[in-house]
């Protein structure tokens, strides 16, 4: 995985005014910890960290922090955002080393369509978006690929059928589920109605078969 240069800006006053004016200004406040080193306060430019995790591998893209001119290999740990707007409040960065495994949650991605769970009005339910897994920083796969084309109603799969590259393990139980497939309630209902609607047009047909035959006996 290649990785992305981010500066930093070192020496930001803490609290919430100067955090309040740095996003004025187009910044963002960071900290940058891990590896048993000190914390570190900074602030990025927000263009430039929305550019590094504009890549495929989202934020799951190792960094090398410009830290006042010392390189620093890292991940996004924690993003904080404005609950009404969405904007990017405060970023924290783990120190991270290329040779040491470090557990992330890696993105779950669905191909195919379940036709015969679609063709009778079920759905696929996910019940995981994304696997937690550990690996090396540069080892961590963009996403995760689950073919779902075979599903079919009351079949699930599993993290078992996750294929995970080398040197990626994961950290859910293997019998965990993904997907599923289900009929809803409303789907139900609707089979159970046209069943009854097609049993009471079989009735009517019969009775109107009798009937005929009734009257075609009384006229001999």
């Amino acid at each position: 995985m290649q990785e992305v240069v981010l500066p930093l800006e070192l020496g930001r006053a803490t609290g919430s005014g100067p955090s309040r004016r740095l996003r004025l200004q187009g910044k963002v406040p960071a900290t940058v910890y891990g590896l048993g080193k000190e914390a570190v306060t900074a602030s990025v430019d927000y263009r430039e960290l929305r550019g590094a995790l504009s890549t495929e591998a989202g934020l799951n893209v190792v960094l090398n922090l410009d830290v006042g001119g010392e390189h620093e290999m890292a991940l996004v740990k924690e993003m904080q955002r404005n609950p009404l707007r969405g904007d990017v409040t405060h970023v924290d960065f783990l120190r991270v080393e290329p040779d040491s495994d470090v557990a992330v949650e890696v993105p779950i991605h669905l191909t195919g369509q379940a036709s015969a769970v679609l063709d009778i009005n079920g759905i696929v339910e996910r019940s995981l978006d994304t696997l937690r897994v550990l690996a090396k920083p540069r080892a961590i796969p963009n996403e995760l690929v689950l073919d779902v084309s075979d599903l079919t109603v009351g079949d699930t799969l599993t993290v078992a059928d996750l294929e995970l590259p080398p040197g990626v393990t994961s950290l859910v139980d293997e019998s965990a589920p993904v997907v599923s497939g289900i009929i809803t309630r409303s789907a139900l209902e609707a089979a159970a109605e046209a069943e009854a609607e097609a049993e009471a047009e079989a009735e009517a047909d019969g009775d109107g078969e009798e009937t005929a035959e009734d009257d075609a006996g009384a006229s001999d």
